[in-house]
């Protein structure tokens, strides 16, 4: 998360006045970056990771465990410690700006939407030299180890994705009564937002502008002795507190699934997101298109999200829970209500995965792209009388179909064309699974790409690997101009099917059969070795039904054998492209070795060898004494659970300690 702006935000009845003022003003921003920045050019790719985490605090006496409140505390801390500062590192401030860099920068700490969360980030961008990748995992370790410092001795920083008992009673320190007119919440307080002002009134702002409280309902995981039909037990449906709270007499709560009714539910989750800097605006694009249909992939393989609220879950991850706790559609934009006031139906919440397609690429067939896509054609029209091309004008013009929710006063006063603060109130609110970033005006940043469907892992060996498996993978996208398009409506079915229970090992999805360009192979942008590709002819477009086929995820990560490809040669593997764009570049004997470790972790993940976070963590809540096979997680269970997380990442050594030992939890 940037720099958080100083101002006095607008309530919705205010804010919904002056949205299409913002998104014009938004889209003349977009048009000035677009003029200065569309030939900017960058010597290489430059990457950074974002790791989020929870900080518990331990009741050893009583065996509780609770989410602590005091990231403002630890960042203040942080922000003070004269040593992290002379090394370039702490936590950015509106008046200091971001810290600068040093010849050893030290990682940088950023407040995030729950004051039980903190954000890390690398003082300065990785290279992309090979040497490069193997400093970060050290780095990781860097990080927790100093956040850890910074804490008080009871308080641990873990890397779960969620809490989980949030929502239940006495589950933070301070505690706080549950109540309060920005939340209206059953659950969970105010008070555990962070308190910046733009936090509460994106959270209130979404609440108002869709008539209620968000809606947010997961399936319960049904054990022998689970309560069915399941009726969530912690829902008061006699509370008349504020209006909202009739949301629940109206059906909100649904039969058979864990109910929870705030923002906090889903912007509470941390994650590993990665964001990568393209040497050209032809790059990013072509990153954008060709990462997008691995989001899925990737979110099925870093499933960690099997418990909300104190139950167990019938679901892996995390992405569905994080789109409803922000879904600010009115029923008129969900089809339940006529239109009369709202201009379109929208099928996604603005938290969801990609609805668009951006690359230039002669390979992108127009079957690929969203027939029923939603757009604005008037902002349309002024990008494409700006200059900017049919593709990326479609883009942000879907972008911009949302309001903006935090709308500040003080900048309504005039635009000013050297910032882009209207411009990234629509971009930065609307959470897709990729991102494409403009380079900020004046700065010398280059064009940017966020890689961001992918669940926070245990370990730091974990969050390593997937790092830099990701940035591999980039490498040999771009190496051997690989083609992964599918159909932009297959990527979303995928996007729901990595939520099904244990997805990495049970189910299939859409995958492109062949990835190597049918372009004549003198086109192709690269003259690195060809890899372990079939001596398959280019060919011209056939019916696009025949690129792609439903795969599992060990078919793409290791690839496939003969017999299970419809096409009788076999998708090669994710793992196979990079180990062989690797022997392309000569790295030497010892990083090579050293990347293999990494490599391995994913190779095992997607075979079924390694279990998944969620995978685990199920597993350890049904065998724990204190479960009673009846999808409740206690206090005791959490305790241990969570006791469990911390001695992983603390016995966690070089040799990847901590993820066998999870392994090993059968």
């Amino acid at each position: 998360m940037g720099l958080l702006a100083i101002g006095t935000p607008l309530e919705w009845s205010e804010a919904k006045k002056v949205s299409s003022h913002v998104r014009s003003w938004g889209i003349e921003q977009l048009l000035a970056i677009w003029r200065n920045a569309k030939g900017k050019e960058r010597d290489a790719l430059l990457w950074g990771d974002e790791v989020e985490y929870l900080v518990v605090c331990y009741d050893q006496d009583n065996r509780k465990v609770r989410l602590s409140l005091r990231q403002a505390d630890i960042l203040a801390a942080l922000a003070n410690d004269e040593k992290l500062l002379k090394q370039g590192g702490g936590v950015p401030d509106v008046q200091r700006g971001p810290v600068k860099e040093t010849e050893t920068t030290a990682p940088v700490f950023h407040p995030e939407f729950g004051r039980f969360m903190l954000e890390a980030t690398p003082g300065k961008p990785w290279g992309i030299g090979f040497k490069d990748l193997l400093d970060v995992e050290p780095n990781m370790k860097w990080r927790r180890t100093i956040a850890k410092d910074h804490m008080a001795k009871e308080e641990y920083p873990i890397t779960l994705t969620t809490f989980p008992r949030l929502g239940t009673p006495d589950c933070t320190v301070p505690s706080y009564l549950v109540s309060g007119p920005k939340l209206r919440s059953q659950f969970v307080p105010d008070e555990i937002a962070n308190p910046h002002i733009r936090f509460p009134t994106l959270a209130a702002n979404i609440r108002s502008r869709r008539g209620r409280k968000v809606e947010i309902n997961v399936p319960v995981f049904r054990d022998e002795k689970t309560q069915w039909p399941f009726k969530d037990p912690t829902v008061n449906y006699d509370l008349h507190q504020w209006p909202e709270d009739d949301d629940v007499r109206n059906g909100a709560a649904k039969e058979n699934h864990i109910y929870m009714d705030a923002m906090a539910f889903g912007m509470g989750s941390c994650c590993l997101q990665i964001t990568f800097q393209a040497k050209n605006i032809e790059e990013g694009r072509k990153m954008y298109d060709q990462l997008s249909p691995l989001g899925p992939i990737l979110l099925a393989l870093t499933a960690a999200t099997p418990i909300y609220k104190g139950f167990l879950a019938d679901t892996d991850v995390r992405w569905n829970q994080i789109s409803r706790a922000v879904d600010d559609r009115t029923p008129e934009e969900l089809g339940e209500k006529p239109l009369e006031n709202d201009r379109w139906r929208l099928p996604k919440s603005r938290y969801a995965s990609n609805s668009t397609y951006i690359s230039q690429d002669s390979r992108l067939r127009p079957e690929y792209l969203d027939p029923d896509l939603v757009f604005d054609a008037d902002l349309k029209q002024r990008l494409l009388d700006g200059g900017m091309d049919n593709l990326l004008a479609t883009h942000f013009a879907h972008l911009f179909i949302r309001d903006p929710i935090v709308v500040f006063a003080e900048d309504l006063q005039e635009l000013d064309l050297t910032k882009a603060d209207h411009f990234e109130n629509l971009q930065s609110t609307n959470w897709q699974h990729m991102r494409f970033k403009p380079p900020p005006p004046g700065t010398d940043m280059g064009w940017r790409v966020e890689f961001r469907p992918m669940e926070i892992q245990i370990t730091d060996f974990e969050n390593a690997a997937f790092s830099i498996f990701i940035v591999l993978i980039t490498r040999a996208i771009l190496s051997y101009d690989l083609n992964f398009y599918i159909p932009i409506a297959k990527v979303s079915d995928n996007m729901e099917t990595a939520h099904i229970r244990d997805a990495v090992s049970t189910q299939t999805f859409w995958f492109r059969k062949d990835p190597f360009s049918p372009r004549p192979r003198a086109s192709a942008n690269s003259g690195a070795a060809t890899p372990v590709e079939s001596s398959r002819p280019s060919t011209p477009f056939g019916p696009v039904e025949d690129e792609f086929e439903r795969m599992t995820i060990n078919d793409i990560i290791n690839g496939q054998t003969s017999s299970s490809s419809s096409s009788g040669e076999g998708f090669p593997g994710l793992i196979p492209l990079v180990e062989s764009y690797l022997n392309s570049m000569n790295v030497d004997v010892e990083t090579r070795c050293e990347l293999a470790r990494y490599l391995d972790l994913i190779r095992r993940r997607a075979d079924g060898t390694l279990w998944t976070a969620a995978k685990w963590i199920r597993h350890f809540v049904l065998r724990h004494e204190g479960y009673n096979k009846d999808s409740v997680v206690g206090e005791d269970v959490q305790f241990d659970l969570v006791a469990a997380v911390e001695r992983i990442t603390k016995a966690e050594g070089r040799d990847g300690l901590g993820v066998e030992m999870l392994g090993r939890r059968r």
